[in-house]
């Protein structure tokens, strides 16, 4: 049964993770055959959602300014004739605020989670009977997954997310996920296969797989099983995950980083911080020096792999020396690229009630000079890529006429004068120039010719 012509308007807001981003997609999926289609902005939508995430500083805060902001857009609409926007709060802050949210902002009119945004369609029929229904806050990701057919999905393009694990069972002091994602669940793998199949014959060349402890894999075999089956698909020719938990870092899975072609040689692994004082605090259960030895490990497997990291300064009760440890395993690993944040409390978390809570103006400090070394490293091993020839999955064009916008193995975005026709291949380009964030180079003029 086809799908009826488009004949309303969906905006859809992301907030933090790629698996956000993956779960935006299928949202968009799942409300596509009531003829619904995705527009670039909120003006003039039927339907607004704001995917949300609760792990950044003043998430809550920043959705209830925009809540605020489509309540004054819909009023001024509905005064001047126009149809009414529903509007719908999507993601982890519904999760762990939903209630809440409905009493603070009436202009919301159905709140979802992250496990039952499957449900969208009966929850709107249902919201537009009677405002105020939300979706159970129970977990059930299996019930999800197993109502998102791979037939329903839409490749935007020559990448794509897959989503393979959710939740968490770390505890980290920290973190709220294992409180608005549950504990960690995993996708059988027939139905990841299948839905990689189905990426593939869409054009998809590479997958990023996903999910919030992704090397906690459960399926048969973990994740290394699962990359290596997956790099059997004709034309998936890259795979990518993320995020790791040093914890789950097995022997099997570092022996497919060097076995198997498709994986690309970039690993996110986070420490969070380099004293071990404060990685107990935040029950990391593991140490810098058990990361540092797993770090030489990878590399002694892969050695052109690219490290990247995710580091949370002024955590409760880190000291001037805790920190200067933090730097000092920054300077002993050497990342290609990394994330890092200022600690902030999340309410309901063991960190947020511990002692020691830390002045802004030390942690800006402190982030400030961590920044300046990570930036540092990223422009030297940007810089390092000059002169070599490096295979580029060209994505898009660029903003320039004649340019195209491509990712080399280490997830660099690499520019270069290219034809549109190349997008969707993989080309070697030599890199001759490099920035903080990019690099730019020129196709091989070999590779040219038989591309010709």
């Amino acid at each position: 049964m086809s799908s009826p012509a488009p004949s309303k308007r969906l905006f859809i807001k992301t907030y933090g993770c790629q698996m956000n981003v993956y779960d935006s997609e299928r949202m968009a999926d799942v409300l596509s055959p009531l003829g619904y289609a995705v527009t670039d902005s909120p003006e003039g939508a039927d339907l607004v959602v704001l995917n949300t995430c609760h792990i950044r500083e003043k998430a809550t805060e920043k959705v209830y300014s925009e809540l605020g902001k489509l309540k004054e857009m819909r009023d001024e609409r509905v005064a001047d004739g126009g149809s009414r926007m529903t509007i719908a709060v999507a993601g982890c802050v519904a999760q762990a605020e939903g209630e809440e949210i409905m009493r603070r902002q009436p202009a919301v009119d159905l709140v979802v989670g992250p496990q039952a945004y499957h449900q969208l369609p009966e929850l709107i029929a249902r919201s537009h009977r009677a405002r105020g229904e939300r979706l159970s806050a129970d977990f059930a990701p299996q019930e999800k997954f197993d109502a998102l057919a791979p037939a329903g999905r839409h490749a935007a393009g020559v990448t794509a997310f897959l989503t393979v694990q959710e939740g968490c069972d770390k505890f980290c002091t920290f973190c709220v996920v294992p409180y608005t994602r549950g504990g960690e669940w995993s996708r059988g793998p027939d139905a990841i296969e299948a839905e990689a199949r189905d990426l593939a014959a869409q054009g998809v060349r590479e997958v990023t797989l996903l999910g919030q402890n992704v090397n906690a894999y459960a399926g048969e075999g973990g994740l290394a099983a699962l990359v290596r089956r997956l790099a059997t698909i004709e034309g998936l020719d890259r795979i990518r995950y993320t995020t790791s938990h040093p914890r789950d870092m097995d022997e099997a899975l570092i022996a497919a980083h060097a076995e198997v072609e498709a994986l690309m040689p970039y690993l996110h692994l986070p420490v969070q911080s380099g004293s071990d004082r404060i990685l107990k605090a935040m029950n990391r259960a593991h140490t810098a020096d058990s990361y540092v030895r797993l770090i030489e490990k990878i590399r002694r497997a892969r050695p052109d792999i690219a490290i990247s990291g995710d580091f949370i300064v002024g955590f409760p009760g880190e000291r001037d020396a805790d920190f200067e440890a933090t730097l000092d395993l920054v300077r002993e690993v050497g990342y290609a690229t990394a994330f890092s944040f200022k600690y902030s409390r999340r309410p309901g978390t063991p960190a947020a009630a511990m002692p020691g809570q830390l002045d802004e103006a030390v942690k800006d400090e402190r982030l400030a000079r961590l920044n300046a070394l990570l930036d540092e490293q990223a422009r030297a091993f940007n810089s390092s890529q000059v002169g070599k020839v490096l295979p580029v999955l060209f994505e898009r064009p660029g903003r320039h006429t004649g340019q195209l916008i491509g990712r080399s193995p280490y997830l660099q975005a690499v520019h270069a004068t290219a034809p549109d026709r190349l997008i969707g291949q993989i080309v070697p380009v030599r890199i001759g120039s490099a920035a903080r964030m990019s690099l730019a180079g020129a196709l091989v003029e070999t590779a040219e010719l038989e591309l010709a």
